[in-house]
């Protein structure tokens, strides 16, 4: 590799063994909620505007992960992700279709945690009764000003923040004249979210109750397995199973 890449491998290394380290009291603490909300037949929601979308469709109908997962869908891939009261109405479509329930849990991904769509998507979801987690850079959330006219940045309206310890910008490596090249926000958002998901299927486990997860597909019996846990949220999933 050349050193830029060698430099960029190891600075994304560190980055993991640190954002487990903070997490960690975050994703004990989520756990159980979510655990609980999926035993009794409750689904998890996600949202991302614009390239944290990518991270949010990570766990939506992913082999390995949790079946019960459906993601709020902004047909502009982000770019009214600013006009004010947008994300609410999106919040409101997805409600109207796949149901907003109380006691389910709606994780919201920004980087910035400053854009309007992602604070709405939050706050629709917290007056409906949801526990809402915020997949964030603190870092940058706390130095961002948010264009929501309610003022305040994603981390502060969160019941729970995952901090994905990245750096204002996203960006990591400088490669001269003031330009920085190296995101870490979506090889750190997809850890976070699995291990997120990994203590829920604990947490499923040590409490009696059978994980939901997904087989590939490609598997033997897999398709069968998946469309019978599918049946299970029949109206409630963003990506329903083929």
């Amino acid at each position: 590799m050349s050193p830029l890449a060698s430099d960029y491998s190891a600075t994304v290394t560190r980055l993991i063994k640190r954002l487990c380290d903070v997490n960690a009291p975050v994703l004990g603490a989520l756990a159980p909620i979510i655990g609980r909300s999926v035993a009794e037949g409750g689904v998890i929601h996600t949202f991302g505007s614009g390239h944290s979308d990518v991270i949010a469709r990570e766990i939506v109908g992913r082999a390995g992960g949790l079946v019960c997962v459906s993601s709020v869908e902004d047909p502009t891939a982000g770019h009214a992700e600013n006009i004010v009261g947008y994300g609410t109405r999106i919040a409101e479509r997805h409600d109207n279709r796949y149901g907003l329930r109380t006691g389910e849990t709606i994780i919201v991904i920004s980087n910035s945690g400053k854009n309007c769509s992602p604070i709405e998507v939050a706050l629709y979801a917290k007056q409906k009764g949801l526990t809402v987690a915020a997949l964030t850079c603190l870092a940058m959330s706390r130095e961002a000003k948010t264009v929501h006219p309610g003022a305040r940045n994603l981390h502060l309206i969160a019941d729970h923040v995952l901090d994905n310890c990245g750096v204002s910008g996203d960006a990591t490596q400088d490669v001269g004249d003031g330009i920085r090249a190296g995101p870490t926000s979506t090889i750190a958002g997809a850890l976070l979210l699995n291990l997120l998901f990994l203590e829920v299927v604990d947490w499923l486990k040590a409490n009696g109750h059978t994980p939901p997860l997904l087989r590939s597909q490609n598997l033997p019996g897999a398709i069968e397995q998946n469309r019978a846990l599918a049946r299970r949220y029949a109206g409630r999933l963003s990506k329903p199973l083929a």
